[in-house]
């Protein structure tokens, strides 16, 4: 692997830990948790953050062979339905795989490809990798905030 690719590689590593101690200590008795007056359950965070890095991995880094249903950006919003622990660490376990792979394919050339989306306008896929870096970072504090202070949706 380039050198380049094996730093932003580390950097997505790292940065992905926040996301992974929360999950380690995830019950199912916190998926349903939500911390008024956000419309967010804890299970939909954690479904977005897969959605998000299989989209990442599908559109930014141009793996267009990753099937991805990203039901919580389509839906938009928390239908409640994301209440299974097992198959949401198994999720989110496979789109951090899946994005590890894309980002291992890059070179180091290629992290400075200017890329589109609707969502952030152009930007490097370095700057990118910055963008999902946060991202997943952004909402493991907002579970961790959830589980902590949260009550269950009634």
């Amino acid at each position: 692997m380039d050198p380049r690719t094996t730093s932003l590689l580390t950097l997505y590593t790292e940065g992905r830990t926040r996301f992974t101690k929360v999950l380690d200590t995830l019950t199912a008795a916190d998926l349903p948790k939500k911390l008024a007056p956000s419309p967010n359950s804890a299970g939909f965070l954690v479904r977005h953050i897969g959605d998000v890095e299989l989209l990442f991995a599908k559109n930014v880094f141009g793996h267009t062979d990753v099937q991805v249903r990203a039901s919580t950006v389509a839906k938009g919003y928390d239908t409640g339905e994301w209440t299974d622990l097992a198959a949401l660490k198994a999720y989110v376990q496979e789109s951090a795989e899946t994005l590890r792979r894309a980002i291992e394919a890059t070179s180091d050339a290629d992290w400075d490809t200017v890329i589109e989306t609707k969502e952030f306008g152009k930007k490097t896929k370095a700057e990118a990798l910055g963008r999902i870096v946060t991202h997943t970072a952004y909402h493991a504090g907002q579970i961790g905030m959830v589980v902590k202070y949260g009550e269950w949706a009634s």
